[in-house]
């Protein structure tokens, strides 16, 4: 029971005190630095704590009591045993009292202790940096690093480099930090990433390269052609990037992938020049099978989405060879996908892309390969207009692969058939569950099917616009593309005013932008933007349209113009990060 009673104190001592120091840090944040001052110094009587201390220090500072605070402080230096940032804390009393040179004796007396112990930079190079004392803290990173070459203080001179605009030893200090500690890469990048553009010819890109090239020189290493990869990557320079990646593997010839990863990457970003050349490669330098594949899968991927209809049956013929060549690999059953998909939606032969695909169902897969076969399957099908026997793949998904991504994407499938076929009541359901998906993508897709079904719903019990935007929106997944337009006309025409008004010039835009009608797309957004300013989707407008003005258009100046807008009135944007990015290079920033 007694031992019971003294945990009980001690327990009831820690709480208070906590409560208490929270009490002195609340005055203090709220700039009552008389009490604050108090209640740090019971703190301080209580417990002999450093940054107890320090803060009752601070608080004289702040009620400029300098002269209270350099005799606490003379006192502590006699008294402790050695501290050695109270030199530093001494000498910034010093420099408040506007006594410079006496503040510069206690400085150098502070870096004149690394001689006895260089451990003593990591404190005092903070204490300088907290006081922005930059050069001071320079001065200590390289003392210690002198004195004790185990230390490295990389990280911190560059940091500290980019905050004096001093760009060039920055990098330095950055790139000699990957070369001591590979883990430090990824972070080093995303440093020096906020001091690049996507323009090559910015002042900061140059000396970037021109770091990177100097070392190059003085001591050739695949890490420096590494970094000079993603610096071309960085501006979109995807055949130089490919050189250096190129060089690299010449060194270390072990695995493609980091080419491969660049080849995806222009694939994603539209340079499908640069895209097909690094693929050759990769099909004419492989060893092992399954790589060729990759490489001739994305080769088609490419050429179907730049073919004309005059040049499917020759695509079609690529398909088949290479599936035939590369039947015995595991992995020929995405390829198999692939031209399914192709017969479907480019070759209009549905049938045949599901003979396909039923021809891969018939061999040994995994469960999450079936379950990839199926929902090509089913999406072909709803193509089709074969509703309910998608809708039966679909499920059988969901049911075999329970919460999984694949199986989170099945059900929206779900909800957007139900949706194509009328069944709103069905595809609200669905949707309602996968607002809360673990795939940030499929959550945000869901919401914006939900609403557009619940919005549309109220106004008109017999759903009639909606009925006809869900016969567009499947005309468009079709490939109809002008039959959708026309379609969306009529709802422009004859159902002006109501809310699925916004949802069509949308929908409509986009088709237009598919069929390369940028002006027409353009006056959709424009229309967007001056009509429903205050509906969900005008930031959405604003984005493609800078878009459209900035890559189509040529009109710079307009799409900086609607970037601004989306960076200035549309923080909670999904496209706000992009949009900041991409004014920031148009108004012709050095730094992000």
């Amino acid at each position: 029971m007694r031992l019971k009673i003294v945990i009980c104190a001690i327990l009831l001592s820690f709480s208070l005190f906590a409560q208490n120091e929270q009490l002195a840090k609340d005055f203090f944040e709220k700039g009552d630095f008389e009490k604050a001052l108090v209640s740090y110094e019971k703190l301080y009587k209580t417990q002999k704590r450093l940054n107890y201390f320090l803060k009752i220090i601070e608080c004289h500072q702040q009620l400029e009591q300098y002269n209270i605070a350099e005799g606490l402080l003379k006192n502590e230096l006699n008294n402790r045993v050695v501290q050695p940032q109270l030199y530093i804390e001494l000498g910034y009393n010093y420099a408040l009292k506007k006594e410079q040179d006496r503040a510069e004796k206690y400085y150098n007396q502070a870096i004149a202790l690394l001689q006895n112990n260089p451990n003593y930079a990591y404190t005092l190079g903070r204490t300088f940096e907290k006081y922005s004392l930059l050069d001071q803290a320079i001065l200590t990173y390289k003392t210690a690093t002198n004195l004790n070459d185990q230390l490295n203080f990389n990280f911190n001179l560059a940091r500290i480099y980019g905050e004096q605009g001093k760009i060039d030893e920055m990098f330095s200090n950055y790139l000699d930090l990957m070369a001591t500690n590979t883990s430090y890469i990824n972070g080093a990048r995303r440093n020096i990433s906020q001091y690049l553009t996507e323009d090559p010819l910015n002042s900061n890109n140059l000396k970037y390269k021109k770091v990177l090239l100097k070392k190059l020189q003085e001591a050739p290493n695949t890490l420096w052609n590494e970094q000079l990869s993603w610096l071309y990557i960085q501006q979109k320079e995807y055949k130089k990037a490919f050189v250096q990646e190129k060089a690299i593997y010449k060194r270390n010839p072990e695995s493609l992938q980091n080419i491969i990863n660049l080849a995806i990457i222009a694939m994603e970003n539209n340079d499908d020049e640069s895209a097909t050349e690094i693929l050759n490669f990769i099909i004419e330098t492989a060893q092992v099978g399954q790589t060729k594949l990759y490489a001739e899968q994305y080769l088609l991927q490419i050429k179907v989405k730049n073919s004309l209809p005059k040049q499917y049956e020759e695509i079609e013929k690529n398909y088949l060879n290479t599936l035939s060549t590369y039947k015995n690999i595991n992995t020929s059953y995405k390829l198999a996908i692939d031209y399914a998909n192709f017969l479907a939606f480019y070759m209009d032969n549905a049938p045949r892309g599901i003979e396909a695909l039923k021809d891969q169902l018939g061999k040994r897969l995994t469960q999450f390969q079936e379950a990839e076969v199926k929902m090509k399957l089913a999406d072909i099908l709803v193509y089709q207009q074969q509703f309910n026997q998608a809708l039966i793949y679909y499920s059988q998904i969901q049911t075999k692969l329970k919460n999984s991504e694949i199986a989170q994407q099945a059900r929206y499938n779900v909800a957007k058939t139900s949706y194509y076929k009328g069944d709103f009541t069905w595809a609200l359901q669905q949707t309602s569950v996968l607002k809360a998906s673990t795939s940030q993508l499929i959550a945000n897709d869901a919401l914006d099917l939900h609403l557009l079904i619940r919005d549309n719903s109220f106004e008109d019990s017999t759903q009639t616009a909606l009925k006809k935007y869900a016969k567009a929106d499947l005309l468009a997944y079709q490939n109809k593309n002008n039959e959708a337009i026309v379609l969306l006309d009529d709802i422009l025409t004859n159902h002006k005013g109501e809310k699925i008004e916004d949802e069509a010039l949308f929908k409509q835009a986009k088709l237009f932008e598919k069929e390369k009608k940028y002006l027409k797309a353009s006056e959709n957004y424009l229309k967007i933007i001056a009509t429903f300013k205050d509906e969900f989707l005008v930031d959405d407008a604003l984005y493609y349209l800078a878009l459209i003005y900035a890559n189509e258009l040529g009109k710079p100046v307009l799409a900086k113009q609607f970037l601004e807008d989306i960076v200035f009135n549309h923080a909670d944007s999904i496209h706000y990060v992009e949009a900041r990015r991409k004014y920031r290079a148009l108004r012709g920033d050095a730094i992000e």
